[in-house]
C-alpha cells in the first residue's frame, strides 16, 4: 500500500477530528488528564525513590563497600575476624580512581553505652570525621554538632538512642565494649550531636564515634569495610566491574549499595505495585471514555459512513480512518498532558508537599514531584496505545455497516 494512501487518510482523520470539535475536545480533556494524573503520581513517587536513595548512600551505605569475602554473610556477628588491614595500597589505590570522591573505613563494634544509671545496647560505626565528610551529607544533625577532628572523645548518637538512653548532646556517656579476644573496655565520650537518617531502625540503635575510639574499644587497627562514594550512582556497577578487573584480588570483595539496601529496594517494590495500579486505573478510565466517544461518532455519522463507501472507499479504508482519528486524539491529548502536568509538577515541587513520616521513618518531609524520561515516555505511551486500543471496536464497526443501511440511516 502506498504511502500516499496514508497521507489521505491522516488528513481525512485529522479533519474529521477538527470538524467533530465539542466530541474531540471531550477526548482531549480525558486523555490529557489521564496523563496529567500518571505524571503527577508517578513523579511524586519517582522523588521518593530518588530521596530514599540517595539518603541511604549519603548517610549510611555509600556507593560500595568494600569487604573480606562473607563479612556481610558472616562478619556482622564476628566482624574481627574479617578485618582489612590498615595500611593496605589498594586503599589509596581506590581513593585515586576516576569517578570517585571519597574513600573512608569503617569500623562496625558493638557495646553498652551508659549515662548515670541507665544503660542501652548500641551498635556502633568507627569512622574518620573528615573523611565522612561527603559521605555523611544527609545524616541529618538535629540536635548539636557533627563529628569533628577536633574532638577526638565527641560522639553522635540517633535521636532514637539517645531518646531511649534519656540524653541530649553536651551530656557524658561511657561506651562498654569487648574486644577481638573477649576482654572490655570502657571509653568515657561526650556526645556532640544527634543525628537522624531515613531509617527510624538506624536511628534507634547506631552511634557514631571517630576511628580510634573503636579501635581502642575493640583492641584492633584496620576496619571492617571501607565505603566508596561516586560522583554519579549510576556508575555504580560499572565502576565495580572495572575494579574486579583492575584488582583481581581474592581476599577483598566489591559490593554495590543496592544490595544492602534492604528497605529502600521493599519501599521499591511496593510502591511500584501501587503506581501500577493507579496506571492500569488511568488506562481503563481513558480506554472507555474513548470508546463511548468514538463509538457514538461512528452513529452520528452512519450516513456519512455509508456515502463514502458508496463512493468506493473499501471497508479497510474506513477502518483505517477511525483508527487514525484515535491515534491522532493520542497524541494530541499525550502531548497537551505532558505540556501541563510538567508545569504543574514544576509548580508543586516549588513550593513542596508537607508529608506526614512514613512507615520506618521518624520525622515527616517536604516531598517534591521529579519527572524524568521514563515517566514520560510512559505517559505518552499510555496516552496512544489506550486511545487506539479504544479505537479498535468503533472502527470495525463502522467499516462493518452495510451501505444500504448505512444511507438509509435516519431517512
Amino acid at each position: 500500500m502506498s504511502l500516499d494512501i496514508y497521507l489521505r487518510d491522516l488528513t481525512l482523520a485529522s479533519r474529521n477530528v477538527i470538524r467533530q470539535r465539542r466530541r474531540s475536545l471531550f477526548a482531549l480533556a480525558i486523555i490529557s488528564g489521564g496523563v496529567i494524573a500518571l505524571m503527577l503520581a508517578g513523579g511524586f513517587v519517582q522523588w521518593i525513590f530518588d530521596n530514599i536513595r540517595e539518603t541511604t548512600i549519603r548517610a549510611q551505605l555509600g556507593h560500595v563497600q568494600v569487604v573480606r569475602p562473607g563479612y556481610f554473610e558472616k562478619g556482622i556477628a564476628d566482624p574481627y575476624s574479617y578485618l582489612l588491614p590498615k595500611n593496605d595500597p589498594l586503599f589509596e589505590q581506590l581513593s585515586q580512581a576516576p569517578g570517585v570522591l571519597t574513600v573512608t573505613p569503617r569500623l562496625v563494634f558493638t557495646g553498652l553505652i551508659s549515662h548515670g544509671d541507665a544503660s542501652i545496647g548500641f551498635s556502633g560505626e568507627g569512622v574518620d570525621p573528615v573523611r565522612e565528610r561527603d559521605l555523611s551529607k544527609d545524616l541529618h544533625i538535629v540536635e548539636g554538632e557533627a563529628l569533628s577532628a577536633d574532638e577526638p572523645q565527641g560522639i553522635i548518637v540517633g535521636e532514637g538512642l539517645a531518646a531511649n538512653l534519656g540524653v541530649k548532646a553536651g551530656d557524658t556517656v561511657v561506651l562498654l565494649s569487648a574486644s577481638k579476644k573477649g576482654s572490655l573496655s570502657a571509653v568515657e565520650c561526650r556526645i556532640r550531636g544527634l543525628f537522624m537518617t531515613s531509617t527510624k531502625a538506624y536511628d534507634d540503635a547506631f552511634l557514631r564515634a571517630p576511628l580510634p575510639i573503636a579501635q581502642q574499644l575493640s583492641k584492633v587497627s584496620g576496619a571492617t569495610n571501607w565505603l566508596i562514594l561516586l560522583k554519579h550512582t549510576d556508575d555504580t556497577d560499572s565502576f565495580i566491574s572495572q575494579a574486579k578487573t583492575a584488582h583481581q584480588r581474592n581476599d577483598i570483595q566489591f559490593v554495590a549499595w543496592h544490595e544492602l539496601a534492604d528497605f529502600y529496594k521493599k519501599s521499591v517494590a511496593l510502591m511500584s505495585r501501587q503506581i501500577g495500579g493507579v496506571e492500569l486505573l488511568i488506562a481503563f478510565i481513558i480506554v472507555l471514555s474513548i470508546s463511548n466517544t468514538l463509538s457514538m461518532a461512528v452513529i452520528e455519522r452512519t450516513g456519512e459512513i455509508g456515502t463514502v463507501m458508496a463512493l468506493g472507499v473499501k471497508a479497510s479504508g474506513v477502518l483505517r480512518t477511525f483508527l487514525l482519528e484515535g491515534l491522532l486524539l493520542g497524541v494530541i491529548g499525550g502531548l497537551i498532558g505532558i505540556a501541563i502536568g510538567s508545569t504543574l509538577a514544576a509548580i508543586i515541587s516549588h513550593f513542596g508537599i508537607p508529608m506526614p513520616p512514613a512507615p520506618g521513618m521518624a520525622r515527616g518531609f517536604t516531598a517534591q514531584i521529579n519527572i524524568n524520561s521514563r515517566i514520560l515516555a510512559e505517559a505518552m505511551t499510555m496516552a496512544v496505545l489506550t486511545t487506539l486500543l479504544a479505537s479498535i471496536v468503533p472502527a470495525w464497526k463502522a467499516s462493518r455497516m452495510n451501505i444500504v443501511d448505512a444511507l438509509r440511516h435516519q431517512r
